[in-house]
């Protein structure tokens, strides 16, 4: 018998996962609503596997308590919450969701591309103030701007095609250029730093690494042009956001939209209920994302971009086969350099 321990659920959520393994499945499984911590890791004692959101951190300290571990279902692109060295020394395979949100994530973009081009924070909170006065309130077109996408995998070449629709020159960064972005929708690609000379529109797509830490950062931000706007639903230590701070209340920056910002953990608190005491570092990154909070040119949305019906099904859909795929002998999704597959057939797996 397979035992699965879910973290992070909601009611639906669970009857999802529950309808998946209950019955005569070879599973044994246990749901719970809150994301996985050092506090309650014994929940997960004796887990085959466990699945976990990104709100759960899987850490070094989490993996030492469960002994029996063979596999975690990362119901996720991202993989940042999961100690990835420490799976590797225990050959713990890792398996993500590469691909449920391509679209979902890059209408979201664009529709905080929209709302800081037509300044809708500053038009809503005023018209709830009940007052309708236009003043101040003169956005821009976008059709004629030029996008910059900051990677162009899957989230942003649909975002590029969005953008194209919208009549908008779109520009790239990207270390692998596609080039059917370029026949396609007439995308260039460029270096980072030209790109951030020329868009008018900046959008990040690339995941979060020791490549990617800070890549918009102080001196960068300084390249672009100070009408420019900045919009981050990757990652949020891709951007430094003290530094964007900076650059609002200095005027080097027409707006900035983040979904995901540094910080974010001590203020999304149904995601990060039973977290460890927040550090020193990230209450310095949290008090630099509340100062944004105060300039109506800045709009923050706590990680939310991924987050529609569709897209959540999608997300458990995948993270079953996951957990199936895996316990068949047959593993896939699985995130690389984390799992070796045993010389031998694994036993003990689930049937589906």
């Amino acid at each position: 018998m397979v035992k699965l321990v879910f973290f992070g659920l909601d009611e639906h959520e669970k009857d999802v996962i529950w309808k998946a393994f209950a019955g005569p499945s070879g599973y044994e499984i246990a749901l719970h609503a809150e994301p996985l911590t050092i506090e309650n890791v014994s929940l997960a004692r004796d887990a085959d596997a466990i699945g976990v959101f990104v709100m759960s951190r899987v850490t070094r300290e989490v993996l030492d308590r469960l002994p029996d571990l063979k596999m975690i279902a990362a119901m996720s692109t991202g993989f940042d919450h999961i100690d990835f060295v420490a799976c590797r020394e225990r050959n713990i395979a890792v398996c993500n969701v590469p691909r449920y949100g391509d679209t979902t994530v890059a209408e979201f973009a664009f529709g905080l591309i929209l709302a800081l081009a037509r300044k809708f924070r500053p038009t809503f909170e005023r018209v709830d103030r009940g007052d309708f006065s236009r003043v101040g309130l003169q956005g821009m077109d976008l059709a004629g701007k030029t996008l910059g996408l900051v990677g162009t995998g899957r989230i942003g070449s649909h975002l590029a095609r969005i953008a194209h629709a919208a009549e908008m020159k779109v520009i790239a960064y990207d270390l692998r250029p596609n080039p059917a972005l370029t026949e396609e929708y007439g995308v260039r690609y460029m270096d980072l730093d030209e790109l951030l000379r020329e868009a008018d529109v900046i959008s990040l797509h690339v995941p979060y690494t020791k490549a990617t830490h800070h890549l918009i950062d102080a001196e960068r931000l300084r390249l672009v042009k100070d009408t420019a706007l900045l919009v981050n639903t990757s990652r949020g230590g891709v951007v430094d956001t003290g530094a964007v701070a900076d650059a609002l209340r200095e005027d080097r920056l027409g707006g900035v939209a983040l979904d995901t910002f540094e910080g974010e953990q001590v203020w999304i608190e149904e995601e990060f209920a039973g977290a460890d005491e927040a550090s020193a570092e990230e209450l310095r990154d949290a008090l630099a994302s509340f100062s944004l909070l105060h300039s109506d040119r800045a709009t923050l949305t706590p990680h939310n971009a991924f987050n529609t019906r569709g897209a959540v099904e999608r997300i458990l859909a995948t993270s079953v086969e996951n957990v199936r795929a895996f316990f068949a002998g047959n593993p896939q999704n699985v995130v690389a350099g984390t799992y070796r597959v045993p010389a031998a057939p694994q036993a003990g797996g689930g049937r589906v």
